[in-house]
């Protein structure tokens, strides 16, 4: 029987690797975006003021939708690699070390999921990221709609608020199943 030089169970560390380093630099990314989406609100309303032009504000909905559609994706990912490290590379390197049962393989992957404030900690992070990738560009909406506009800026500032609100509930939808 020929000697393998790769087992099974160093290929699965090494996806272990591969995919954790990915999850790294995803939430890296993630949280750099809300610090993005703060710099390019304050850097638009400073413009929208200083030139005395509320039509500026409506740079803030496209903006902040598409970071937040950005944020929200890579959310996603850093969860879906987080659930198919629990359901299925852990128990398959288990499976290896101790077959017919043992201890599962990386604990902390499920540990940091009962923490008791876990919960409240979402529920938080939710209403930032609201605030943050919708609450705002709708506010600069309605000071846009309060200052009037002519007719072709407002019903691109409509659709503009429809696309928001699809943001939101893609970001409530995506909070839920997390």
């Amino acid at each position: 029987m020929p000697e393998r030089d790769v087992t099974v169970g160093q290929l699965l560390l090494a996806e272990y690797q591969s995919i954790k380093d990915e999850q790294k630099a995803r939430i890296g990314f993630r949280d750099n975006l809300l610090y993005v989406t703060l710099t390019v609100v304050a850097a638009v309303i400073a413009a929208a003021a200083q030139a005395k032009q509320p039509s500026m504000l409506l740079a803030l909905p496209p903006v902040c939708g598409v970071l937040g559609w950005t944020y929200l994706v890579n959310d996603q990912k850093i969860s879906a690699i987080g659930s198919y490290v629990r359901e299925e590379l852990g128990p398959r390197l288990a499976q290896l070390a101790e077959p017919g049962g043992g201890s599962p393989a990386f604990g902390w992957e499920t540990a940091h999921r009962g923490d008791a404030r876990r919960r409240s900690r979402k529920a938080v992070q939710l209403v930032v990221d609201l605030l943050a990738f919708c609450g705002v560009p709708l506010a600069a909406l309605v000071v846009f709609w309060a200052a009037g506009g002519n007719g072709l800026l407002i019903v691109l500032s409509g659709v503009e608020a429809l696309a928001l609100c699809g943001l939101a509930s893609q970001v409530v939808r995506y909070a839920k199943a997390g």
